[in-house]
């Protein structure tokens, strides 16, 4: 089973009336979303002829205001984001979202991993877990994914040094067969590329499912493309997947296609750059601000969300799967992130 099956205009016109359900959903359900829709013009009954016409939210309004469209009392998981000022965005999930979330999240990542469980080398360190009460995003990342394997097996050690006995051990067991490694993009970087390149590690039936962003890759003058061909020539390691997703759009991973050529959306969503200026839709080839959209959730109103990173569209139906194909370029500056919630603040 597939979930990157759908070229635009069929997804277009499945994604749009689902949407507009949503949207009228939430409306009826979450009061503060209602007044927010009014304040911008957007009253019940009004027609939309593309998902680009919907009202999107930015995502900046989760960290500043409770949006749930369910009773306190069907709430049955807050889901917190990453933060380095304090500033977190709270998501509520009843029980119905939230084992949605880990159904498509599993439907996606079985595209690339298959249905078994795969034994799993994770580039990290187990020391992450010694305090249960306080996990960071990056824990909660790495124990969210652990769900995927078996057998794990930790790359560095409790002082955060690589374990090569531990490695090589896993390989022993595992390297004859297809195994998963996960790690973030700049960690994987660091350890796993450096121990292997340097101990001769064969990592050629790995798949490498990765994240985190390239700004501090940039400095090393390793994009995508590169550590790619790195991996490649000197590991084996060929079947390597970025993905991007965040906590306020459940369950929906954006995954890159096999070839690296760029991320793909999977059928219940799609991704939309609109100019940071004119808030328009820009061409293909034209960078600017994300817009995620999804029709997962139901349970707050995170359907439809302009994001604080700005990204590229570089083709529609012209890549490995259907849909757009596109990549991240990195966060916004702090002013245009203030602007996209600006925008809202007076309708909030």
């Amino acid at each position: 089973m597939t979930l990157f099956t759908l070229g635009q205009a069929e997804r277009e016109a499945r994604l749009l009336p689902e949407l507009i359900e949503l949207t009228e959903h939430h409306r009826s359900h979450s009061p503060e979303y209602a007044r927010l829709l009014s304040a911008l013009g957007h009253q019940p009954g009004r027609r939309y002829e593309q998902v680009a016409d919907l009202p999107w939210l930015p995502v900046r309004l989760f960290k500043h205001h409770v949006l749930k469209s369910i009773g306190d009392d069907e709430v049955f998981k807050v889901l917190t984001s990453s933060g380095t000022t304090g500033e977190v965005s709270r998501i509520h999930l009843d029980k119905a979202a939230a084992s949605t979330q880990q159904r498509m999240l599993s439907a996606t990542m079985r595209t690339v991993l298959g249905t078994r469980r795969l034994p799993m080398l994770l580039v990290d360190t187990k020391a992450l877990f010694a305090d249960r009460r306080s996990f960071s995003a990056r824990s909660a990342g790495v124990l969210g994914m652990m769900n995927f394997g078996r057998d794990h097996t930790f790359l560095l050690d409790e002082q955060e040094r690589p374990d090569l006995d531990a490695v090589r051990g896993f390989l022993g067991r595992h390297g004859g067969e297809p195994f998963l490694i996960f790690g973030f993009t700049f960690m994987t970087w660091l350890y796993l590329y450096d121990l292997a390149r340097t101990h001769r590690l064969d990592l050629s039936n790995g798949i490498l499912i990765h994240s985190g962003g390239w700004k501090k890759l940039a400095d090393r003058a390793v994009d995508n493309a590169e550590f790619r061909r790195r991996f490649a020539e000197e590991t084996g390691l060929r079947r390597i997947h970025d993905f991007y997703g965040m906590v306020e759009q459940i369950g929906l991973t954006f995954l890159e296609g096999p070839d690296g050529g760029g991320l793909y959306c999977p059928d219940f969503s799609d991704v939309i750059v609109r100019d940071p200026r004119t808030w328009e839709p820009v061409p293909v080839g034209t960078p600017g601000v994300v817009q995620v959209v999804s029709t997962l959730p139901r349970s707050y109103p995170g359907h439809l969300l302009l994001t604080e990173d700005r990204g590229v569209v570089h083709g529609v139906d012209d890549g490995v799967w259907p849909g757009r194909r596109f990549s991240i370029l990195g966060r916004l500056p702090r002013a245009e992130a203030r602007g996209c919630s600006d925008t809202f603040a007076a309708a909030a």
